[in-house]
């Protein structure tokens, strides 16, 4: 087993979520022993009742919500692209759509599943790049099915799993874990189970977490961007 078990709680349309997993990746590649570090992905949903095939793109959305125009959402949405960019994050605001991301994170659940951790990790990382970057609806079975061949899953069991309801009690655990955590928003960082960081924080700031919990520190919550 590793020294320090990283959970990771996020969305597949959360911007501060990719910026995150770029870092944490960074974190752990700069750390002390790479190798004796295990992260696995647990699902959230930041707005659950998004209707599946909304269509509405991200800035129309964030428009509608602030009530501002097309240009003032796109300001809003390019805070997150420009403090990705150095993290080699591309996010695209003109390309979004908004998606429900259940069947999503039971997508990244079967990941985990069929290949074990890294498996899971490019199954996330291809649903965040086909969100952010491609702007395709990440919540369309035939858009999942493509995206998880692509990522290395099996397709035949992929389909079976897009047709039923596998993996989803294994997803509404994960949301019920975060309530009981008490996370109110994503990334949520917590290492070893005792140490905790919320928020999209620098690679440095990260890799902080993971030696106090090499050295079985306990640290208090944090907020990050």
């Amino acid at each position: 087993m590793a020294e320090v078990q990283i959970d990771v709680w996020a969305d597949v349309v959360c911007p501060w979520c990719y910026i995150g997993k770029r870092r944490l990746e960074q974190a752990v590649a700069e750390s002390a022993h790479p190798a004796d570090v295990a992260v696995t992905y647990h699902a959230y949903e930041l707005d659950p009742n998004v209707p599946r095939g909304d269509g509405t793109t991200v800035l129309q959305w964030l428009a509608d919500r602030y009530g501002t125009d097309l240009d003032g959402a796109r300001e809003i949405a390019e805070r997150p692209a420009t403090i990705g960019r150095p993290d080699g994050v591309d996010i695209e605001v003109n390309r979004q759509i908004r998606a429900n991301s259940f069947d999503a994170h039971r997508m990244v659940a079967l990941g985990l599943a069929q290949g074990g951790l890294a498996l899971q990790a490019a199954v996330l990382e291809r649903l965040f790049s086909a969100h952010f970057s491609e702007g395709k609806p990440v919540d369309d079975v035939e858009t999942l099915q493509r995206l998880g061949g692509e990522a290395g899953l099996d397709g035949q069991q992929l389909s079976s799993v897009l047709a039923g309801d596998e993996f989803a009690e294994q997803v509404r655990e994960d949301e019920a874990a975060a309530e009981d955590i008490g996370i109110t928003g994503v990334p949520f960082f917590m290492a070893n189970r005792r140490v905790g960081l919320s928020g999209a924080h620098t690679a440095e700031v990260i890799g902080q977490l993971i030696e106090s919990a090499t050295a079985g520190e306990h640290e208090s919550l944090s907020q990050g961007a």
